[in-house]
């Protein structure tokens, strides 16, 4: 039996700017017959756009990658960078303009929750249209039909009209549906994100279930803590690019380090370089000790105004430890050269995990109002065991307790 699920090879997708792509589905049959008699009336259809007038674009450039049998695979990017795209094409939702992807197995996909609800119909009337639609037989439906009231919460309201629903209830009811699909390959884009926080939670516990029955599954989300606690390698893509391949936490952190970078100056770029963490690259500690952080600093001029930031930050970009400097701090007044600049920060107690850590210098120019300067990141690993008991938050500060006796109030009488 071939070990490989999913083999994808030069694919790429170019879209046509303004033009709608006429995708053969039986939806798009029925509502193009329905605008013929119209088109007619008014004189045929638009006319045809120049060659020289239309404006292309990559939505996907010359991607490969293999995905091995019972892998959960996750993909990150930017919005725009052709995830959806991805995995319409895996779908069979739309073709490939170039390349090929040979898929090993029964696949069902998780795109869109909510397509196909009808606001007329009752809750219990769309869990088998809804179910149909993606790819469940009546008798699977039938079998599964009391866990996906149950998941959704709506035992109440289950013959009520949809369209009475709360836009909670409506996205509960659906991904409800959607959670039950059992095949070989599963696709599922950015569905974690419904319901409330609880919910999220729910939803985040069923994908694990599925990661761990042994099926392959690709996941495309912003959730960077979901991709990784599901996820084993990931794909990271870049303007239809793939840019990195491999084990999650790597692949986190280059996109930890593009989000951190984005908003830099080019022309300003290098001023920070060489940065450490313990006098290593990538570092490595555990919660509870103590780190340091270097980097040296190129001057072209003295700056008798600045403020120097050290950023910690996590998976998703977010500052979780911020120390920052000013001319009261450190003088930078003096000749321009290089500095070695050191900060040296108490004990963290971060979770285990992969964090990102640079430098950011907002300098005064009275020729240029602020230039802002950004080291490249480093890679903090914090390892130990992940224990809710001892770790409930992102970040536990060094903390003493005690306790004692209540004192005790004597009353008196006279």
């Amino acid at each position: 039996m071939n070990s490989t699920a999913i083999h994808v090879e030069g694919l790429s997708k170019q879209y046509r700017i303004g033009v709608r792509e006429k995708y053969v589905n039986l939806r798009d049959k029925i509502a193009e017959a329905a605008r013929r008699p119209w088109q007619f009336l008014r004189g045929r259809s638009r006319p045809p756009v120049s060659p020289e007038s239309q404006e292309y674009f990559w939505a996907l450039k010359d991607v490969s990658f293999d995905v091995p049998r019972g892998e959960v695979l996750g993909i990150i990017g930017r919005n725009g960078a052709g995830k959806s795209t991805l995995l319409k094409i895996l779908s069979r939702i739309t073709r490939p303009t170039e390349g090929f992807a040979d898929i090993q197995g029964q696949v069902r996909s998780l795109l869109e929750v909510g397509t196909g609800f009808h606001p007329e119909l009752s809750g219990r009337e769309n869990i088998y249209l809804n179910g149909a639609i993606l790819g469940m037989k009546r008798s699977e439906i039938n079998v599964q039909f009391d866990d996906i009231v149950a998941f959704a919460e709506v035992e109440k309201f289950v013959d009520t009209p949809v369209k009475r629903y709360s836009s909670g209830m409506y996205l509960r009811l659906a991904f409800a549906v959607a959670a039950q699909l059992s095949s070989e390959i599963l696709l599922v884009d950015e569905v974690l994100a419904v319901g409330d926080a609880a919910f999220q939670k729910k939803c985040i516990g069923r994908m694990s279930q599925v990661a761990q029955a042994g099926r392959t599954v690709l996941f495309v989300s912003h959730n960077m803590a979901a991709v990784r606690s599901l996820c084993s390698r990931g794909l990271l893509l870049d303007q239809g690019k793939l840019v990195a391949s491999g084990p999650v936490e790597s692949v986190l952190f280059r996109y930890t380090r593009a989000l951190t970078a984005q908003d830099a100056d080019p022309a300003a770029r290098g001023a920070l370089t060489d940065v450490r963490i313990n006098g290593a690259n990538p570092g490595v500690t555990e919660p509870g000790e103590a780190v340091q952080a270097t980097c040296r600093l190129h001057l072209a001029r003295p700056l008798p105004g600045f403020r120097l930031f050290c950023i910690l930050a996590d998976v998703n970009g977010e500052a979780m430890v911020v120390a920052p400097a000013n001319h009261r701090t450190l003088d930078l007044s003096g000749a321009e050269g290089s500095y070695d600049v050191r900060v040296s920060f108490a004990p963290l107690w971060l979770r285990p995990g992969v964090y990102s850590l640079f430098f950011k210098l907002l300098a005064s120019s009275v020729d240029a109002g602020e230039a802002r300067f950004f080291s490249e990141s480093v890679m903090l690993d914090v390892i130990g065991e992940d224990d809710p008991e001892k770790l409930l938050g992102r970040l536990t500060p060094e903390t003493r307790w005690a306790i004692e006796p209540a004192s005790q109030l004597v009353a008196s009488s006279r």
